[in-house]
């Protein structure tokens, strides 16, 4: 289990928090990442949080081997010295994403969204980590984790442009892009 709190205090000031769809989380002046959440006590994150988004790492879905194994050899760890730029994105998709079968979101998600095809060139400049949320319970379906160097800032705008002109993100009800710079 992966917590993002939003408070007082936490290794990353954020930068700006903008609602792209739905409601906005309220501001926080820093961000912790807590990748245990029995050590939540011992991490130094605020205990009077604004808002904790919880999720889990999982198997990657709607990736076929040969795409999982490009991803695996271009992409870049996380906490790399040099990225220190980094943008937590929450997204919901609607209820018409989740009653569609697998095989056509796979179908919307990468046959005609490109989402892995595309998202290719933006490696390894961009490190990236999906969470999921929506079987938690919580307000958002995943929680994506983007760490990049500041002069990668330009190429990272352009890769949540391009996500964000597909036909996938039709399906987004809910998106609030955080960036945050360490601290």
């Amino acid at each position: 289990m992966t917590l993002f709190v939003g408070g007082d205090t936490g290794r990353w000031l954020v930068v700006s928090m903008s609602v792209v769809r739905g409601n906005a989380l309220p501001f926080a002046p820093r961000l912790s990442i807590i990748e245990d959440e029995s050590s939540v006590g011992d991490t130094g994150a605020s205990t009077d949080a604004r808002w904790t988004l919880r999720g889990v790492r999982s198997y990657v879905r709607y990736v076929e081997r040969r795409e999982k194994s490009l991803l695996d050899r271009l992409s870049p760890p996380l906490g790399r010295r040099e990225a220190t730029r980094a943008a937590l994105i929450p997204i919901r998709k609607s209820a018409a994403w989740w009653d569609l079968p697998q095989d056509e979101r796979r179908a919307i998600f990468e046959e005609r969204s490109r989402h892995i095809a595309d998202s290719m060139k933006y490696l390894p400049a961009i490190a990236r980590r999906l969470h999921h949320s929506r079987d938690l319970g919580e307000p958002f379906d995943f929680l994506t984790w983007f760490e990049f160097a500041p002069e990668h800032a330009g190429v990272f705008e352009e890769l949540v442009g391009m996500l964000r002109g597909t036909e996938e993100w039709r399906f987004v009800e809910r998106e609030v892009d955080v960036r945050v710079a360490a601290a």
